[in-house]
């Protein structure tokens, strides 16, 4: 893997080395472009560094049309933590300052019970940026282990899970697909007719995900003191709106534990925050994730 003469480079051009290899590993290409963009610097310098991967890595790059791209007997060079890539490719790769070793302030963030395999997630991460789809065994909770073929279209952080929003084709709808439970990934051979994506399988014709809600939060009822909870959430006049994808909003309402049933069920007084404008979630099919929510049809039949 070139270790000694990775350590022998400059910190800096480590750096760039690193985002190289990240675009190439999760987006599937690099370019000159990309890294000049990125670290502000000049046409030449962004040259060296990709030739300079190349020849520390040949295996895990091709140049073609002025582009370089992922091979598949690629090999990291460097150690890429899960937790960073999901931030990286949902926040930008180190935009901001960056800390370089120790952090500047103790700290305790609880690790994830169910970080996804790099290999899965770059494969995965890969076919949304190219727009092709994949096939793979996916384990459901309800039917086990099934073969099935998905174009996947988007990340989506769930709170305690990482799902990749997908049109399933055998299900022939929008589905989150848990990233875990996803088995020998694979791209669907060129030249297959299903190697091609139809604009029914494309995110702009996933209306959960193109449509957006406007909820109203405000403190829970059942609490003592609901000025804690106003300034908890900065809310201005008793109450805070979000504007959330209806893809998502089931997973938000859940991991905010905000209250979404009609009458304020003695269950659900440990929730900090009540949902003030239930109507919002008609029609958002995970809405049934928030705690206590139920359809006004299932609340009449009640």
């Amino acid at each position: 893997m070139h270790t000694n003469s990775l350590t022998e480079l400059p910190a800096a051009q480590r750096e760039r080395l690193a985002f190289i290899e990240f675009r190439l590993w999760f987006l599937g290409k690099v370019t000159r472009k990309d890294v000049m963009d990125r670290f502000d610097i000049a046409s030449a310098a962004g040259t060296r560094d990709l030739v300079l991967y190349r020849e520390l890595a040949p295996g895990n790059v091709s140049y073609e049309g002025k582009m370089y791209h992922y091979r598949d007997s690629f090999q990291p060079l460097f150690q890429h933590k899960a937790d960073r890539v999901l931030s990286a490719l949902c926040s930008g790769f180190g935009d901001g300052e960056r800390s370089i070793g120790e952090a500047l302030l103790q700290h305790d963030v609880p690790a994830r019970l169910n970080q996804p395999k790099l290999a899965d997630l770059a494969t995965v991460t890969r076919a949304i940026q190219g727009q092709y789809p994949l096939s793979l065994i996916y384990h459901s909770m309800k039917t086990g282990p099934l073969l099935r073929e998905i174009v996947p279209l988007a990340l989506v952080d769930s709170g305690l899970r990482w799902h990749v929003r997908a049109y399933d084709r055998s299900k022939q709808e929008f589905r989150d697909l848990v990233l875990t439970r996803m088995d020998d990934i694979a791209t669907i051979k060129q030249g297959s007719q299903n190697q091609i994506t139809q604009e029914h399988e494309r995110l702009a014709a996933d209306e959960q995900w193109q449509r957006m809600i406007d909820i109203e939060l405000r403190p829970h009822p059942s609490h003592l003191y609901p000025e804690s909870i106003m300034r908890d959430y900065g809310m201005n006049q008793g109450k805070v709106e979000v504007r959330l994808r209806a893809a998502v909003a089931g997973y938000v309402l859940r991991q905010w534990q905000v209250d979404c049933s009609a009458d304020n069920q003695a269950e659900y007084s440990n929730c900090r925050l009540k949902l003030a404008n239930l109507s919002a979630l008609d029609g958002v099919k995970n809405a049934v994730l928030a705690p206590g929510y139920k359809k006004l049809t299932d609340t009449k039949a009640a």
